[in-house]
């Protein structure tokens, strides 16, 4: 049972579509395959911008948005408070940009007027483009994309690159409604079908960027995906299996509806963080910034890893660990793409037993499950 940031839980509807037997990629069957779901993804980036399908992880999704639009030399601010972050001012660095890097403490939420500050005091336009992880996935922090990208539009000029990788499909990102430029997502998320799809939503000012754009690209080169889904082909290889796996994902999907879906990541944040609470462990993000993807956890007391490690060999509950220098000191409860008010039940109740066996005693047994319960009551 994946209760990690991802791979997700898979549906049984789309394993059965995966394991069809491979169509040629050059076929018409194909061709009607690739125009349903890609009218589908616009639907579910809502956007009426081309979204892109690359066989590439979230990261290379984030390569791809952060090359095509920008010279060696331009300058970038890259918001960062948790690993990813730190990872797109590293690809910036790797392109030879001049990236100005925006921080706050892991585990707390960037602060807008950060950018303000800097985008307003940039009067000769020299930034070009401002790189901000919507959901980073190593704290489970979620960032104030909105007001941050007002301040963006507010400067006219740069470009907002956005890694929506673990809150496309689970957080509210109307793309369209806010101007956002570039998107990048990956499929093992929110999108409910194993690893090695990269989406990345493109807008019309994006393109323009793109006409001038100097930057070394050919695999990640956009505008070669772009001519090609227009045809509903690509221009290389595609997993075929995986996007028909995705077919029957958006599907799904649909039938859910964005709404109920958003509300749905939403309540199972919210009894995850209640009954963690309850059971006298400490949340690593700070007050009101949980994100509704996953949820970080900074055990007093009682060991991190060997949480992981009871869960794992008792339960068959795969819990997240912590990355860089949080390693050993937090550990993560996935809660996105295909997850139910059940499995959150089942992995509290589950680590309510670890910690029991661990000899921790900072709760009553059964605080958990009730909190989560009376999240799940309320709806």
């Amino acid at each position: 049972m994946l209760m990690i940031p991802g791979p997700t839980p898979v549906p049984e509807q789309v394993l059965l579509a995966l394991a069809k037997h491979p169509i040629g990629h050059r076929s018409g069957d194909f061709s009607k395959i690739m125009a349903e779901v890609t009218a589908n993804l616009k639907w579910l980036h809502q956007t009426q911008n081309d979204v892109l399908m690359l066989t590439v992880s979230g990261t290379g999704a984030m390569e791809a948005g952060i090359i095509n639009f920008l010279s060696p030399g331009d300058r970038i601010l890259v918001g960062s408070n948790g690993k990813f972050g730190d990872r797109w001012a590293e690809v910036g660095q790797a392109y030879g940009l001049d990236v100005v890097k925006i921080e706050a403490e892991w585990g707390h939420p960037l602060d807008p007027e950060k950018f303000r500050a800097q985008l307003e005091a940039d009067t000769g336009k020299q930034i070009k483009a401002v790189v901000v992880t919507h959901s980073e996935t190593s704290t489970g922090v979620i960032n104030d994309l909105e007001t941050i990208n007002r301040h963006v539009k507010a400067h006219g000029e740069a470009l907002i690159i956005v890694d929506a990788v673990t809150s496309l499909g689970a957080v509210n990102l109307p793309i369209d409604e806010w101007g956002l430029d570039v998107v990048g997502s990956g499929s093992q998320k929110g999108y409910m079908i194993p690893p090695g799809l990269g989406f990345v939503s493109v807008s019309a000012k994006a393109w323009e960027a793109y006409k001038t754009a100097k930057l070394p690209r050919f695999y990640l080169d956009l505008g070669k995906y772009r001519k090609d889904a227009a045809k509903n082909t690509t221009p290389f290889t595609p997993p075929v299996n995986l996007i028909v796996g995705l077919q029957a994902a958006l599907k799904m999907m649909q039938a859910e509806g964005l709404e109920s879906i958003f509300k749905r990541h939403d309540r199972l944040k919210r009894a995850t963080q209640e009954a963690v609470k309850a059971l006298g462990l400490p949340l690593y993000a700070a007050e009101g910034a949980g994100s509704p993807a996953i949820t970080a956890v900074a055990p007093t007391g009682v060991d991190a890893e060997q949480v992981r490690a009871v869960m794992k060999k008792q339960f068959d509950i795969v819990l997240a660990g912590g990355q860089d220098h949080l390693k050993g000191k937090i550990f993560r409860i996935g809660h996105l793409g295909f997850v139910s008010d059940r499995d959150i039940l089942a992995a509290i109740g589950s680590l309510e037993a670890t910690l029991v066996e661990l000899g921790y005693e900072g709760f009553t047994p059964g605080a958990g499950v009730a909190a989560a319960a009376r999240v799940f009551a309320k709806g």
